[in-house]
C-alpha cells in the first residue's frame, strides 16, 4: 500500500479470511526478494547510493522545493493529497525519486521538480537522508499553560510538526487481526515500517493517500511487487477488509 513498492499478501479467499498454503509460500518468497533487493545501503539503486555521508544541510535546502506541497517538515497535507515523507526510510524515498525522475512512476505534480538537472543523484541522497531523519509526533506532550516559562510561540511551532491521522470508520479489531497476519511481517507489527530493509510505514500516513495508491496498484498503474508484477495481491482484498485495515492503522498513532 501507499507510496510503496513493498508487498502485502492478500487473502486468497477474502470471505473466509484464511491464508492458504499458497499465500504463505508466496509471502516467504516475496519477503526473500524484498530483502535481497534492499540489501545494503545501495537499496537496489546502484552502488553509488550510500546515505552514511549524506549532507543533511543540503538536504534541508533541497527540501525547500518540496515543502510547497509536502510541508516544511515533510508532514504532507490536505488530508493526503500530498503524502507524508518524514520518517520514511531513506533508501525508499530515494528509490521513489529515481522512479519519478526516470518517469517510471508517473505523477504530473512531480514532473517539473524531478529531472536529472534539478535532482541529480547527490541531491537525491541528501534529501532522502534529511527527510528520513525527521521525527514527527502524533500528539503534543501535555504542558502547564499557566507556568511562568510557558512559551505560546514555541508551542505553536511544535504543533506544526504534529501529524495526527483522523480515525477511519471500520472494524478496528478485524483490521488489526488482518493487518498483523497479512501485512505485519514486512511493514512491522504496528505499521511503522522497517528502516533497515527500507520498508515504508503505513501508520502515520494519510488514509486518503493509502486508498489512492491501493487503487493504482489494483488498476496496474503501479507495480506492487517487483518480483511478481502480474500478481494481483491487493485486488484479493475486499473493500471492506481494506477499510478495516485502514481503520486500525488510523489509530496506531493515537
Amino acid at each position: 500500500m501507499l507510496f510503496l513498492d513493498q508487498s502485502h499478501p492478500g487473502c486468497i479467499q477474502p470471505e473466509q479470511l484464511q491464508p492458504s498454503l499458497r499465500s504463505r509460500t508466496r509471502r516467504l518468497k516475496r519477503c526473500f526478494w524484498v530483502w535481497l533487493l534492499l540489501l545494503g545501503t545501495a537499496c537496489a539503486l546502484g552502488a553509488d547510493f550510500s546515505f552514511e555521508e549524506a549532507d543533511l544541510e543540503n538536504g534541508e535546502e533541497t527540501n525547500e522545493v518540496c515543502a510547497g506541497c509536502h510541508g516544511q517538515f515533510g508532514q504532507g497535507g490536505k488530508e493526503g493529497e500530498y503524502p507524508r515523507l518524514a520518517g520514511l526510510p531513506a533508501c525508499f524515498i530515494a528509490k521513489q525519486l529515481v522512479l519519478f525522475r526516470d518517469r517510471s512512476r508517473k505523477d504530473l505534480a512531480m514532473v517539473e521538480y524531478v529531472d536529472h538537472r534539478q535532482m541529480p543523484d547527490p541531491d537525491i541522497v541528501d534529501i532522502s537522508a534529511y527527510l528520513a531523519s525527521i521525527e514527527l509526533p502524533g500528539k503534543l506532550p501535555p504542558v502547564d499553560k499557566s507556568a511562568r516559562d510557558f512559551n505560546a510561540y514555541e508551542r505553536l511551532l511544535a504543533s506544526e510538526r504534529v501529524v495526527q491521522i483522523p480515525r477511519v470508520e471500520g472494524d478496528v479489531q478485524a483490521g488489526k487481526k488482518l493487518y498483523k497476519r497479512e501485512c505485519g511481517s514486512c511493514h512491522g507489527s504496528e505499521g511503522w515500517g522497517d528502516e533497515d530493509d527500507g520498508v515504508p510505514m503505513l501508520a502515520g500516513q494519510y488514509t486518503n493517500y493509502l486508498w489512492r495508491q491501493v487503487d493504482k496498484y489494483i488498476e496496474k498503474l503501479r507495480i506492487h511487487d517487483e518480483t511478481e508484477p502480474d500478481e494481483d495481491l491487493l485486488g484479493e482484498f475486499t473493500r471492506e477488509q481494506l477499510r478495516d485495515i485502514f481503520a486500525y492503522l488510523s489509530i496506531v498513532d493515537d
